[in-house]
């Protein structure tokens, strides 16, 4: 993590197969003649007798054939079983229903430039070590969400974590958790939490989606950016967290991060 704050100093400074054998065939037909030859004299009066037996023979047969028919019928409603599999997909992502500071999607492929609007918040100061930055971000949101959740105040945006103060060893943060609004009248959530609002004006959106231990190397890539776009950025900057803090390791661990132009 010590790679991201010395990042972050540059950045304020520089801103098929063939069938055979079908003669066997002709030398059937001879044989065939010599049996009904032998056959047909004895049975005359017994001709008449299979006859009248034939006629009652296709008879089962043809009631049979409706049944056939009645077997695939009940197979037709198979394919309604897949159906309740598409309203499932997008219940998941109803529930985890809060905005991040730019609206629209986030773009891992680009940068992506923008006007943060101010929206109420409440908020948490701390200081942390580097190596510890993940477990302590972690654990502020837990607090100010449990703390929420007792007032009865909704979460409307995912966490934020303004970096106010840095250097080699750590830094200094304000967590926030924006809401719909303040409750009227009141300045703090509890003594320790206060309500607060998070950040506004112009911004660069960049987005890491990576172990949050990998993070440093999105800090240089940022470095590069203003560099090469000679952008002189504000003293702080900001991450927002698109996933949900769980493991320091997770490679699918999302965060935008803005960075804001000095103007």
């Amino acid at each position: 993590m010590r790679l991201r704050s010395s990042g972050l100093l540059l950045v304020l400074a520089l801103c098929s197969s063939v069938a055979l054998a079908q003669t066997p065939p002709a030398a059937n037909p001879p044989a065939a003649p010599a049996a009904p030859t032998a056959q047909a004299t004895p049975p005359a009066t017994p001709q008449p007798a299979p006859q009248a037996q034939s006629t009652p023979g296709p008879a089962p047969t043809e009631p049979q054939t409706p049944t056939a028919p009645q077997g695939p019928a009940p197979a037709q409603p198979a394919p309604t079983s897949p159906a309740p599999a598409t309203p499932v997909g997008p219940a998941p992502a109803q529930q985890a229903g809060r905005t991040t500071l730019f609206p629209n999607p986030s773009d891992p492929t680009g940068v992506e430039e923008g006007v943060l609007v101010s929206k109420p918040a409440a908020v948490l100061n701390g200081i942390s070590t580097w190596d510890e930055a993940f477990t302590n971000l972690k654990d502020a949101f837990a607090k100010i969400e449990g703390e929420l959740r007792k007032a009865g105040i909704a979460p409307t945006g995912r966490p934020v974590t303004i970096f106010v103060d840095t250097d080699d060893n750590g830094f200094k943060y304000e967590a926030m958790v924006p809401i719909a609004q303040a409750p009227e009248g009141k300045t703090e959530l509890t003594p320790e939490i206060k309500f607060g609002k998070t950040p506004e004006g112009k911004s660069f959106r960049f987005v890491h989606k990576d172990a949050y231990d990998e993070i440093d190397g999105t800090y240089e890539t940022i470095t590069a950016y203003l560099d090469i776009k000679e952008i002189v950025a504000k003293d702080a900057f900001i991450e927002e967290y698109v996933s949900d803090f769980t493991d320091s390791q997770d490679t699918n661990f999302e965060v935008n991060i803005y960075v804001q132009p000095k103007e």
